[in-house]
C-alpha cells in the first residue's frame, strides 16, 4: 500500500437481530410476527434473524407452524432464521416434518477441533 491508497476499514461482523417468542403465540399474532421478521432483516445488514424460542412453551404443531411461517417470511425477505435455545422435542418435530433450521451455538457448547492435542506429555509419539 502506498501513500496514495486510502486504508479501507475491514467490514465488521453484524450482530443478527433477535426476535423473542414467549408463551404460546396466538394464531392472530403470526402475521404480525412474520412482518417483524421482514422488517428486522430490512433494517439490519444481517442475513439472519435469531428467534429465541426458549420461552415458546411446550413443543407442538402450533410452534412448528409458527416457525415455518417465520422461515418463509425470512426467505421472502432474502434472509433466514436461526433458533436460539430450542427444546430438543421441538427440534425433533421440525426434523420430522422436514423443516431444517440452523441452531445458534452457545460458546460453552463448542467442541474442540478434531485432532488437536491440548497438552503434550514427554515421550508422547508425534501424530
Amino acid at each position: 500500500m502506498d501513500a496514495k491508497t486510502p486504508a479501507v476499514p475491514a467490514a465488521l461482523p453484524v450482530a443478527p437481530p433477535v426476535l423473542v417468542l414467549a408463551g404460546p403465540v396466538p394464531r392472530e399474532d403470526v402475521r404480525g410476527l412474520c412482518g417483524d421478521v421482514g422488517r428486522l432483516l430490512a433494517a439490519s445488514r444481517a442475513r439472519v434473524v435469531v428467534c429465541d424460542v426458549g420461552g415458546l412453551g411446550p413443543p407442538g404443531l402450533g410452534a412448528v407452524e409458527l416457525l415455518a411461517r417465520l422461515r418463509l417470511a425470512a426467505l421472502r425477505a432474502g434472509g433466514g432464521i436461526c433458533l436460539r435455545d430450542p427444546d430438543p422435542a421441538l427440534l425433533g418435530l421440525l426434523d420430522l416434518v422436514g423443516l431444517p433450521f440452523e441452531v445458534e451455538r452457545q460458546p460453552e457448547q463448542r467442541e474442540p477441533p478434531a485432532r488437536v492435542q491440548e497438552a503434550v506429555e514427554p515421550g508422547d509419539p508425534p501424530l
